[in-house]
């Protein structure tokens, strides 16, 4: 496998040149042992075209900034091998987002947009005292809200959702994946109408289709679908049983 020439399509354009029609270049790169596409397009920017765009910070799958679609499927750059590819690759820049240019797109304003939309804090009456000892959590709970905090935000759940490709308002399975920490986390004192109104709609829990591509294209392998679940069941028994004055609980 490593002896093998590797054929790159990339997608290129850029929005500053509109003028420019998008199109499809080709590099031809030698492959090397353990390469991974990260590794591919720094060469190939490197030692063929500096005018290639795409992100990248970490090269450990913890950013996330490096994610785009490999030969149809959005991934991490960084965390995708070539040997697990064929001989041609084609990478294109994930969809939803704004383009900047070639591969690189703007995850960072869909995903502060959705933080603000889904008010991902801690909501509590409590003055923080910083002398105080820490508010103790049991492990079973602690270990949930971290399962859900392992979201990167590398937006591949987001790329490969088909509701968030023609909803623009589509939380996604990212959106409602923080929505669920803060339902499983004892600190957060919102009420259940409270949640109601930032995901009880086709915005949040009842827009998927179920086709399950967050949970096929998620780098970190989160159970995207079991936290939609959770969710969505929530928010129905709120939707059908829910009357003001009347507690239920969401965990």
């Amino acid at each position: 496998m490593a002896d093998r020439e590797l054929t790159f399509e990339i997608f290129r354009y850029n929005p500053q040149k509109p003028e420019v029609k998008p199109y499809l270049q080709t590099y031809k790169l030698k492959e090397t042992t353990g390469m991974t596409i990260f590794v591919a397009l720094n060469q190939i920017r490197e030692e063929q075209d500096p005018s290639l765009m795409f992100d990248f910070v970490c090269r450990a799958a913890i950013c996330g900034s490096c994610a785009m679609v490999i030969n149809g499927r959005p991934r991490l750059a960084c965390k995708t091998l070539t040997k697990t590819l064929p001989a041609r690759i084609k990478l294109f820049p994930l969809p939803v987002f704004k383009l900047i240019g070639d591969l690189s797109v703007d995850t960072g304003t869909w995903f502060r947009h959705m933080s603000l939309k889904t008010e991902a804090w801690v909501h509590t009456s409590k003055t923080f005292d910083p002398k105080a000892q820490e508010e103790r959590m049991d492990n079973e709970t602690a270990l949930k809200i971290y399962e859900a905090e392992r979201c990167i935000e590398c937006g591949c759940c987001i790329a490969g959702c088909a509701t968030a490709n023609i909803r623009d308002e589509f939380l996604g399975a990212a959106g409602i994946n923080r929505v669920a920490r803060f339902m499983l986390d004892p600190r957060d004192e919102r009420t259940p109408a409270e949640y109601f109104e930032v995901v009880g709609s086709e915005e949040g829990a009842f827009g998927c289709m179920g086709l399950m591509a967050c949970d096929d294209n998620c780098p970190m392998e989160l159970p995207l679908q079991m936290q939609l679940a959770f969710v969505r069941r929530k928010m129905a028994s709120i939707g059908i049983g829910y009357k003001p004055g009347k507690g239920i609980k969401l965990a």
